[in-house]
């Protein structure tokens, strides 16, 4: 998977947009970052993941699933865009939309 696939299905969602962060490429939902491309151009760093939860996917699937020391005491991690698929990434980007939408966006989009 690449940013481009992510882009494709993101942006079919209502109130996502492109943006940047940080100088690199960003979806945001009503200006805040939904996801963001690392530097690396592999790594997307995704908010909204709290500690426990990260430490599972980690723990789970760490070929996909990472962290950096600058990430560590912040609710995200970051997914190896070359060891994804969309049915691993969709959904964790799907509850972070849903935080980010509008309600009425979240009650329209038939997911």
């Amino acid at each position: 998977m690449t940013f481009d696939d992510v882009r494709a299905f993101a942006l079919s969602w209502p109130e996502v947009e492109d943006g940047t962060s940080y100088g690199t490429p960003a979806l945001k939902v009503r200006k805040k970052m939904l996801v963001r491309l690392r530097e690396d151009g592999d790594s997307l760093v995704v908010p909204g993941i709290e500690p426990d939860e990260r430490a599972m996917l980690m723990e789970t699937r760490p070929k996909i699933f990472h962290i950096t020391d600058h990430y560590r005491d912040w609710p995200s991690v970051l997914v190896r865009l070359s060891a994804c698929s969309r049915t691993t990434l969709e959904p964790l980007m799907l509850r972070r939309w849903k935080e980010l939408a509008s309600k009425a966006a979240v009650r329209a989009f038939k997911i």
